[in-house]
């Protein structure tokens, strides 16, 4: 069966695997997606996992 989808971003899914429970519970699966194999982070995620993200610049 070959691979016709892009591979979700390892760094992402790690991210997301790591937030606390109740967090991840009201992540939808769209936002999840997004998040995964887009560039973008979807207003809706980034206001419920804004506090867990690291500034790159530090």
């Amino acid at each position: 069966m070959p691979d016709n989808k892009r591979k979700p971003d390892a760094a992402r899914v790690a991210f997301l695997r790591s937030l606390p429970a109740e967090i991840k519970a009201t992540i939808s699966g769209t936002e999840a997606e997004q998040f995964m194999y887009g560039d973008d982070i979807p207003e809706s995620l980034f206001e419920k996992i804004k506090d867990f993200l690291v500034d790159n610049d530090e």
